[in-house]
């Protein structure tokens, strides 16, 4: 079964955006910060944090002024953009960096105090299989915070292309609930989440997609057309997007889904596939030998 989302071509889109993604990612920076604050919720400093889906870095930056002692590590799927949050270091301080898919992530079990991720996990579509990789990797009473984009993100441009053809051009996300259902299904603990919808305004049709194209955000579905996108399509998605225009402007919204949860305490059982997996420290292990 092929896959909703092809990850090679986000990994592509992403990795050409680096150099022109800060200076376009107005909505990204406002709903990273809004996450950002939620962090409050963690009573004690933690020892690494991850930020997952890093992009160019900002959020690390910000983590590592948040908590000078922890050791803040940097995660993305686009190199390119791991060179720009290079930036975000200094000579004496650099940022570590990995380059990792969050489906798999490079990282030992119970080894994360804070896994923070902004606006990253839309374009994984087996949230649960994601999810039971953060639990892995988190340790007991860890934080997870997350944010990701809704079912009704981009529903003005999704309607104006359905107008045009029946192929696929803007991805689908995942609703709230089916994300809360994957995080208790993984075995978070105690999961918080609520939504909230952004307009961001626009003249005409195409400045909204030179948006989308300097932040990667293009159309990742596996089903989409590979052909270029004519002058006369371009022209006929415009036309049909024309209805929503409201006080001499195009709107395009976004509905961004926020969400923070707990890893279980020690000796809880993991969960995959919501199902509970039996571990236990190694030194309570009983060996019985048997003679022969």
């Amino acid at each position: 079964m092929t896959p909703p989302f092809d990850i090679r071509h986000v990994r592509q889109a992403f990795g050409r955006a680096a150099a022109s993604y800060a200076s376009h990612a107005v909505l990204q920076k406002v709903v990273e910060d809004r996450l950002l604050e939620r962090l409050e919720y963690l009573q004690t400093a933690p020892l690494r944090v991850i930020d997952l889906g890093c992009g160019p870095g900002r959020a690390s930056g910000l983590l590592r002024k948040r908590w000078k002692q922890a050791q803040v590590i940097g995660m993305d799927l686009a190199l390119p953009m791991l060179r720009q949050a290079r930036r975000q270091g200094s000579w004496l301080r650099p940022l570590p960096r990995i380059c990792a898919d969050a489906r798999a992530l490079p990282l030992a079990d119970a080894s994360v105090d804070v896994l923070f991720s902004n606006l990253c996990i839309q374009w994984i579509d087996d949230l649960p299989a994601l999810f039971d990789e953060f639990r892995r990797v988190l340790r007991p009473k860890g934080m997870l915070a997350l944010s990701t984009f809704g079912p009704m993100t981009l529903h003005e441009l999704r309607a104006a292309w359905a107008e045009v053809d029946r192929a696929p051009h803007v991805s689908r996300f995942a609703d709230i609930q089916r994300v809360g259902d994957a995080l208790l299904a993984a075995g978070f603990r105690d999961p918080v989440l609520d939504g909230e919808d952004f307009t961001l305004t626009y003249p005409d049709t195409m400045g909204l997609m030179r948006d989308l194209k300097a932040i990667g955000a293009t159309n990742a579905d596996s089903g989409r057309s590979r052909t270029l996108t004519g002058k006369s399509r371009l022209a006929a998605v415009a036309a049909a997007y024309e209805p929503f225009r409201r006080d001499g402007v195009l709107p395009a919204t976004y509905e961004v889904i926020y969400a923070h949860a707990w890893g279980p305490e020690a000796g809880q059982p993991r969960r995959s596939r919501g199902v509970d997996i039996a571990t236990f420290p190694v030194d309570q292990l009983k060996i019985r030998r048997r003679e022969t």
